[in-house]
């Protein structure tokens, strides 16, 4: 490769780059903009300050909004849709370093239980719930898998990233 063509794939890169940044703040925005639209950003704030493992505990009733304050984008998306998060199961578990954890297995109800899209939805909110550090581990119910037809429950199981139980 001479360097004209190495100058062009720099430039190329940079470029698509710099579009991904700019995409990525357009949705962040977007997606925060509906979530207070739709929901009082201080009981946001309040449930984002409650300790999961105390709720699990306790078996507080907020455990679900408080789960689904903690996510990022995809929050917008399930809102938009009708859908929500249902715990499954959530476990208390102690971590290497002594303190506790919760390890989940969801599923989703509402419009997306059938939406095309939800393999993405299942990262996005494995990602969103994995930054918290009360919960170590996200796996989803493996009924799910039944909602999918055959080429999206191939197209989950292989590239989804995620993990079903």
């Amino acid at each position: 490769m001479n360097d004209g063509e190495k100058d062009s794939n720099s430039t190329s890169d940079n470029l698509e780059e710099a579009y991904r940044a700019q995409i990525e703040a357009s949705i962040l925005k977007e997606s925060q903009r509906r979530v207070t639209e739709a929901h009082d950003p201080i009981e946001i704030t309040r449930l984002e300050t409650l300790s999961l493992v105390e709720m699990v505990e306790g078996d507080d009733l907020d455990l679900v909004p408080a789960l689904m304050a903690r996510l990022g984008p995809v929050r917008a998306a399930l809102d938009g849709h009708g859908g929500g998060l249902v715990v499954t199961e959530a476990v208390v578990e102690e971590t290497h370093s002594g303190s506790s954890a919760l390890s989940l297995i969801l599923d989703l109800d509402g419009a997306c239980v059938s939406c095309g899209a939800a393999p993405g939805t299942l990262r996005g909110i494995q990602d969103d719930l994995l930054m918290d550090a009360e919960v170590v581990s996200v796996r989803f119910s493996v009924a799910m898998l039944e909602w999918f037809d055959d080429l999206q429950r191939d197209f989950v199981l292989k590239h989804g990233g995620v993990a079903f139980v």
